[in-house]
């Protein structure tokens, strides 16, 4: 196809989500290794260049993205406000995150508080997804982050989180922290 570029760029501008390797060759009806190397050059001339956006991988996909320095000029083309996420909601995710698969009653012994409405409403934000249920008794739901989660904190899958080791580096002042599995 002597288009397959001009295609795969624009299903990507096209698409309200990230698109997959898999769905841009089943989209373009070529082959993966083709979607692929296209794919190589728009990630490099996208890169290159100075522009508003960019062309990033994202929740297992690729998604056009605009530069984060331009976002006080770009809130005024959307008046909406903006995705806060209270203390509790953000441990909650954090928790999930760097756990999965998690029960509620894990969530609520980590944070010490219950945790039911907060994981309401990001389950209601599609920030989390029920991954099935626990085989112990009583089978609690266990919950994990979605796919909406990654897109939205910019990540390519949860191996993109950073590690504890990172975080302390940040602030050399924050308190030697325990390992999450002895919490």
């Amino acid at each position: 196809m002597d288009n397959l570029k001009q295609l795969i760029e624009a299903f990507i501008f096209a698409s309200e989500s990230p698109l997959s390797l898999d769905r841009l060759s089943h989209l373009s009806e070529q082959s993966k290794a083709d979607v692929k190397a296209v794919i190589a050059q728009l990630l490099q001339q996208y890169s290159a260049g100075n522009r508003g956006f960019y062309l990033a991988e994202v929740a297992g996909g690729y998604q056009f993205r605009t530069d984060a320095e331009l976002a006080p000029w770009l809130k005024a083309l959307n008046r909406e406000r903006a995705t806060r996420f209270s203390r509790a909601a953000l441990e909650t995710l954090a928790i999930i995150a760097y756990r999965q698969p998690a029960t509620r009653a894990e969530i609520e012994y980590l944070r010490g508080v219950d945790s039911g409405g907060v994981m309401k409403t990001l389950l209601d934000k599609n920030l989390l997804r029920i991954l099935g249920k626990k085989d112990i008794p009583g089978r609690p739901l266990m919950y994990g982050t979605s796919r909406h989660f990654l897109e939205m904190f910019g990540l390519r899958d949860l191996n993109d989180l950073p590690t504890l080791k990172e975080f302390t580096a940040l602030d050399p002042e924050l308190i030697e922290a325990e390992p999450l599995d002895s919490v």
